[in-house]
């Protein structure tokens, strides 16, 4: 099927029939790649944090107890700033 390079905004499109779609099963969001000399696109896997709850459950099971960032700073002052 030939198709025509159209003008979107600043960037350019091309119409993908309805039909090629149903049939990938295509739906709101694809990812876009380069592979040799084609353009390839597929269904996007996942959505940006789908399984974040998971990973937070995880890793609160975990039993790490090592402060990373400590609440005060050696060369902190607790003296009130004057302005």
């Amino acid at each position: 099927m030939e198709a025509n390079i159209i003008n979107v905004g600043n960037s350019k499109g091309i119409i993908i029939p309805s039909k090629f779609l149903k049939l990938l099963g295509l739906h709101k969001k694809v990812n876009i790649d380069i592979e040799e000399d084609k353009i390839v696109i597929k269904q996007a896997s996942k959505t940006i944090r789908q399984d974040w709850d998971e990973l937070f459950v995880k890793a609160n099971s975990m039993d790490e107890t090592e402060i990373l960032i400590p609440d005060v700073f050696e060369d902190e002052s607790f003296e009130e700033w004057t302005w």
